[in-house]
């Protein structure tokens, strides 16, 4: 055999062996991965240790006049109680982070963005959504005015904004168009129904 096959052959053997070297290193790094993030079998056996989804709250609300004795996960907020525990649907989530006012509800009588609002931090509160208001058959007077005034189109975000308007009446803030659209100015209607919406306000007031 000639010495450059038997230089060749070498460099062959040479590249392999450092093949074999790499996937081997590779391997043992996947391998350390692989250990340093999963949970020791320790820790397995002896039961991990409780999460904050496993640490359940009881609290007791009053919602819509009727006292609810509730289980409820801490990071559950009113809007999530309401909707999933409750079945109150009337109350809608939009965007989630309290910037479209749909979730408004009456907390102790404030309105609020039931989406951030933890319900776990609100134990004895008393809560009105829309289905709350009419009596029996008779609807609330707001709730009649939009209708009368066409104050909605789509109707995702008229609960909230009934409620809103609700609380903009009791707390004397509905004197004039102008005033009532600043303090309505956070619930948001995506079909434009505003005219509609403060002209019912503005009748409901008048009957408050």
């Amino acid at each position: 055999m000639s010495r450059g096959t038997e230089s060749t052959r070498l460099r062959g053997d040479s590249t392999s062996q450092t093949a074999v070297t790499r996937r081997a290193a590779l391997q043992a790094a996947a391998s350390a991965m692989a250990f340093a993030t999963a949970p020791s079998a320790q820790a397995q056996k002896a039961g991990a240790s409780p999460t904050l989804a496993d640490e359940r709250s009881t609290i007791r609300l009053v919602v819509n006049g009727q006292p609810r004795t509730l289980s409820v996960d801490p990071r559950q907020s009113i809007l999530d109680v309401l909707r999933e525990s409750l079945d109150l649907t009337g109350t809608k989530k939009g965007c989630n982070a309290g910037a479209c006012g749909a979730c408004t509800v009456l907390l102790n009588g404030n309105r609020i963005n039931s989406c951030l609002a933890l319900a776990a931090m609100h134990d004895g509160a008393e809560i009105t959504t829309i289905e709350g208001l009419a009596e029996g058959d008779s609807l609330h007077p707001l709730q009649q005015a939009f209708i009368e005034r066409e104050g909605f189109q789509c109707g995702y975000c008229t609960p909230g904004q009934i409620m809103s308007g609700v609380a903009c009446i009791a707390e004397g803030h509905a004197g004039s168009p102008e005033e009532i659209k600043a303090w309505m100015s956070g619930n948001i209607c995506r079909c434009g129904a505003y005219a509609g919406i403060v002209e019912a306000i503005t009748d409901a007031a008048k009957e408050a």
